[in-house]
């Protein structure tokens, strides 16, 4: 990703931008004292955005936040909850959600209409309500705005995901530090357009509320809509973005400089996020990339890359570090995207060098040493050049290992 030098990279989650604090707890839910609760909260009210899954099938939390984002003046709290995602659990488990936001409110002593929920694990069971009740009681107190409980936070809300997943930035606008912070859980059930994929960005930044949607709808994009792990699309997907104004930069109400400069911060905390759930795709031992360069436009580009990501065959080769570039050109092939075969160059790339293995449609003579050994790292790129015009897309997906099978056969037990 090309980085903007205005933009300084920070360790951190979702309490790095001011005044933003968080907790994660056990609260019992999960089997085994794993974490499984967690809660965003702010100390000033927030506009807010949010984009959500495009199954038919929503779940009760994603009912809630499309309320709460539409009619609601402001947003100051997120619970989410990891183990059980309350979808196809009809009105009792919509009413459930309305009890957490209260028993949040309460416990904050701010609206209930500006508390977020979200959940995400096994589809079809009903929360243990008084869990989830006492769980928030004992949240609210634990709110700090550290390092180290932005890190809890983001470990309570892993289902399948091996490893915790967080990203912040710092920029300056009109003199004032801006940051962004943000967390995600996701591993399985990922495809683009949204998957089991909750993700939390919060700002200190001041800028209008239809701004802050539009930024977020574009990033969301060109970031977590361009991977996947398996092709389903899950019924939980959220991505919240809460800004509170408290860098007291002047609002962006335009789209000028300032504007453009959030954008391309919020794109790499997005993009980041995403990536790291595409990296942790269940059983995945490598991150898979494929750039499609040269072609007519965006949405050729869009759908050629995502055709490469979600191709079994391809990505068991991945796994493998065997170059069957058949297989990608196949994948190209069925995408329903035209382009002339005989025109492709298709190259591989990793830490450990780049390797061209086709030349205008045509296998090169290459090392099937050298392109194992580039195929061995744990972030591999694909680089296909079409050769009509100017336009790339990027899209992020991983390997498919025995391990994906196994974690999938018994997931309820």
């Amino acid at each position: 990703m090309s980085m903007n030098d205005k933009i300084k990279v920070i360790d951190g989650g979702v309490t790095a931008a001011r005044g933003f604090q968080a907790a994660g707890i056990a609260a019992g839910i999960k089997k085994g004292g794993k974490k499984d609760m967690a809660m965003i909260y702010s100390e000033q009210p927030c506009v807010c955005a949010g984009t959500f899954t495009t199954n038919v099938v929503k779940a009760a939390p994603v009912k809630w936040d499309q309320k709460v984002v539409t009619d609601s003046d402001f947003a100051q709290a997120v619970v989410c909850n990891s183990g059980i995602a309350n979808a196809c659990t009809g009105r009792e488990g919509y009413g459930y959600c309305q009890a957490t936001a209260e028993a949040a409110g309460k416990a904050l002593d701010i609206p209930a209409e500006s508390v977020l929920v979200a959940s995400t694990g096994v589809i079809g069971q009903q929360l243990p309500m008084p869990v989830l009740e006492e769980g928030v009681k004992n949240l609210a107190p634990l709110l700090l705005g550290t390092r180290e409980a932005a890190a809890l936070a983001a470990e309570a809300i892993m289902t399948t995901d091996t490893v915790k997943k967080e990203a912040a930035v710092e920029i300056e606008i009109s003199g004032k530090k801006v940051t962004i912070g943000g967390m995600c859980k996701g591993s399985g059930m990922i495809h683009p357009n949204m998957c089991t994929m909750l993700s939390f960005v919060t700002t200190d930044v001041q800028i209008d509320k239809a701004l802050l949607k539009e930024a977020l709808k574009e990033s969301v994009q060109d970031s977590y809509n361009m991977i996947s792990v398996d092709g389903d699309t899950s019924t939980n997907d959220t991505v919240l973005l809460l800004a509170n104004g408290m860098a007291d930069n002047p609002v962006i109400k335009e789209k000028d400089q300032d504007y453009e400069l959030f954008k391309e911060a919020l794109d790499y905390i997005n993009k980041t996020l995403a990536q790291k759930i595409a990296g942790d795709g269940e059983g995945a031992t490598a991150l898979f990339e494929v750039k499609v360069v040269g072609a007519l436009d965006k949405e050729q580009a869009v759908t050629l890359s995502k055709s490469v990501i979600t191709s079994n065959l391809t990505k068991a080769a991945i796994f493998g570090h065997d170059a069957n570039w058949g297989r990608i050109l196949c994948a190209m092939g069925y995408s329903g995207a035209q382009f002339d075969p005989e025109k492709v160059d298709l190259f591989f790339e990793s830490k450990a060098g780049k390797i061209q293995i086709m030349k205008d449609g045509v296998g090169t003579d290459y090392s099937e040493e050298e392109a194992t050994k580039i195929l061995s790292e744990d972030k591999v790129t694909v680089i296909a050049d079409i050769k009509m015009g100017e336009a790339t897309a990027t899209a992020w997906g991983c390997d498919l290992t025995y391990d994906y099978v196994k974690i999938n056969a018994d997931y309820r037990s």
